[in-house]
């Protein structure tokens, strides 16, 4: 069945579907000897594909992996770290690190803690990181102050970064400390470093921020301990199924 060369690469484990549609725009991938364009059709039982002229198929597909991660602060949300910090690859055992073209969704920055998926799901990263899905992440944020009301009115309304406004979000006080106040935030939308840009544009900047959810995705499962910093979980079949059925409707 023909279908989109970059979705060809993605759901085959290669890359996510952006990097794939970088490496077509780099002249890595060729299609029956012929540079690939974005966009192309091809059939992966008749075409000959190929990434930097290995041959890809779908025979040696690897087996999809989707992981849950409790990111620590100071690892970054990155396959390869240019500045040499550790990576949330690193987390990993080497039989998860190789060959499997496992990588994280999205990103949480380096200073930030808590839920992350990993996976090499190409596919599911394309539409988890589209802009129009409504997944809505969990995190709990401690700022500098105490927020009046009339504040986090206008938090949860949305607040104007970039000449464009943010999306309606829930944003709850959930303790007054002496000098700082917890908040629930629960958002639908995921631009750079949101909620500190946010906070901060608000006169309350972040001191910690952590990532309790996406979605149904909990770093805690019925019964089971609270997944500890730095470590990981197997996604269950029901929550695999949770995603897909709550990505569907986003377009290719």
């Amino acid at each position: 069945m023909e279908a989109r060369v970059q979705k060809i690469i993605s759901q085959w484990g290669i890359a996510s579907r952006r990097q794939a549609e970088e490496m077509i725009k780099l002249e890595r991938v060729r299609v029956n000897g012929v540079l690939a364009h974005l966009g192309q059709k091809v059939d992966p039982e008749t075409d000959n594909i190929t990434v930097d002229g290995k041959t890809i198929s779908a025979s040696k597909r690897p087996v999809l992996i989707y992981l849950l991660m409790n990111k620590p602060r100071g690892v970054v949300s990155t396959c390869y770290d240019p500045q040499a910090r550790p990576t949330v690859l690193d987390l990993l055992p080497e039989e998860l690190r190789s060959g499997t073209g496992i990588h994280p969704v999205g990103r949480l920055d380096a200073d930030s803690t808590g839920a992350l998926i990993l996976t090499n799901d190409g596919d599911l990263t394309f539409r988890l990181t589209h802009p129009r899905h409504n997944i809505p992440k969990t995190y709990r944020v401690l700022v500098k102050g105490h927020p009046p009301q009339q504040t986090l009115q206008m938090w949860r309304e949305g607040v104007f970064l970039d000449n464009r406004k943010t999306r309606a979000a829930q944003v709850q006080l959930i303790e007054k400390l002496a000098e700082q106040s917890e908040l629930e935030i629960i958002l639908k939308e995921g631009r750079n470093r949101q909620i500190r840009r946010v906070a901060q544009k608000l006169g309350y900047p972040v001191i910690e921020l952590h990532r309790m959810a996406i979605g149904q995705l909990q770093l805690q499962l019925p019964k089971e301990e609270y997944l500890s910093s730095g470590s990981f979980r197997y996604l269950t079949d029901e929550e695999v199924l949770y995603l897909h059925k709550e990505l569907q409707k986003i377009p290719d």
